[in-house]
């Protein structure tokens, strides 16, 4: 007898481009950092929707904004105003610290990235810096910023004028850079590339070259934002101010919400015409991303994701075959020892844990902001029993 799972994943296979392969199970419910699918296994989401859930799922302050805004307003386009993007706009310019800041408005972080792309090309140049291993989003534009060659390889030619330097090298980028660039786009933590930190002084050695050469500097907060690593951005401890910021993921609680925001005078300013959301700044996203604010802001989660991080560190390192962990806040990659990381995700996800594995020697973990402390022990412990059960069955 089949499984509802494997009924799913056949309805799947019949109607669904498999660009993400078949998914193993389809999920009926959650309730915080818990999942359940349509067979009744229960889950304990330790992926967070790839960072996005930031509250976890069916959070009463999020379902209660929604609820709300959608009997009043669900879509006006952007021909009108409403108080929930003006709210978010200021909400989220106030967290720059620069009076000049300006939101532009989408639905997702290479949506954000692609306005960030057309945006530096008002300065009149057009040549862009990205940095390898990168992840600035799938569709052409963005793509072409990303420095993940597997990625790139199927849709060449993308568009031209983009040079790579290594991450967290400073000296590359200063062979690079010159006043023909336009923009030099980095994020504060590498998330698709297996949570890869840069050295300490990173940032602001790349804010100086910047500087030197009147380039853009955009950080692609995507992953890092809405206070999963300890800072609304996730490049704050740096000292810097980027001059645009994209942001998406967590920004919408939950559902579609990508926001660009040129925040520097340096920073062109798009005219009436120039570019466009159908979608941005939809009332019913940015009513869910004033309330994920409201309850980070009011439960004081940007500094417990920090301790809670840091907890979590310190225990999964004691497991035997975790070589370290890295990262910061609730975004960590675990470096694993002779162990494959996708192996793991299965024998966990059997155990009843979902995790993520964006390459074969690191597990990313990025659990919604509002985990409780049961649940970081239920975590480690499963984490240290599926870790057991593989190396158990490579010893037989």
């Amino acid at each position: 007898m089949t499984t509802k799972n494997e009924r799913a994943q056949g309805r799947w296979n019949k109607t669904v481009q498999l660009n993400y392969g078949t998914p193993s199970i389809s999920l009926a419910k959650g309730s915080g950092s818990v999942v359940w699918d349509v067979d009744g296994n229960r889950y304990l989401d330790f992926l967070g929707g790839i960072a996005t859930t930031v509250l976890g799922h069916a959070n009463p302050s999020v379902v209660k904004a929604v609820s709300t805004q959608i009997r009043e307003l669900s879509h006006v386009s952007n021909f009108y105003m409403h108080e929930p993007v003006l709210q978010l706009a200021e909400k989220l310019t106030g967290f720059t610290g620069e009076k000049s800041a300006r939101v532009f408005f989408c639905n997702s972080g290479a949506e954000a990235n692609e306005a960030a792309l057309k945006l530096s090309r008002l300065t009149g140049r057009t040549r862009i810096i990205a940095l390898e291993g990168g992840f600035h989003g799938r569709t052409t534009g963005a793509l072409a910023l990303t420095g993940q060659q597997a990625k790139r390889l199927p849709f060449l030619p993308l568009i031209k004028d983009v040079k790579f330097a290594p991450f967290g090298d400073l000296d590359s980028l200063r062979r690079l850079i010159s006043r023909r660039v336009a923009m030099v786009i980095v994020e504060p933590i590498q998330g698709e590339n297996g949570v890869v930190v840069p050295p300490t002084d990173y940032l602001k050695g790349v804010r100086k070259l910047c500087d030197q050469f009147g380039v853009l500097m955009c950080v692609d907060a995507v992953q890092t934002g809405m206070g999963r690593t300890g800072s609304w951005f996730g490049y704050e401890y740096s000292g810097i101010t980027p001059d645009i910021i994209t942001l998406a993921k967590g920004l919408g609680g939950g559902l579609p919400l990508g926001a660009m925001i040129a925040v520097t005078p340096q920073a062109p300013a798009f005219k009436p015409g120039e570019h466009g959301s159908t979608f941005g700044g939809n009332p019913v996203s940015c009513a869910a991303g004033l309330a994920a604010i409201s309850v980070i802001e009011k439960k004081k989660l940007l500094s417990r994701a920090k301790t809670v991080g840091l907890l979590i560190k310190k225990e999964i390192s004691k497991i035997d075959g975790v070589k370290a962990v890295r990262g910061e806040g609730l975004l960590l990659g675990i470096l694993l020892e002779d162990i494959n990381a996708s192996t793991l995700v299965e024998v966990a996800k059997n155990n009843g844990l979902l995790l993520n594995a964006p390459n074969k020697g690191v597990i990313r973990i990025a659990p919604a902001l509002s985990i409780t402390d049961a649940q970081v022990r239920e975590f480690i412990k499963k984490f240290a029993q599926s870790m057991a059960l593989i190396q158990k069955g490579a010893s037989k």
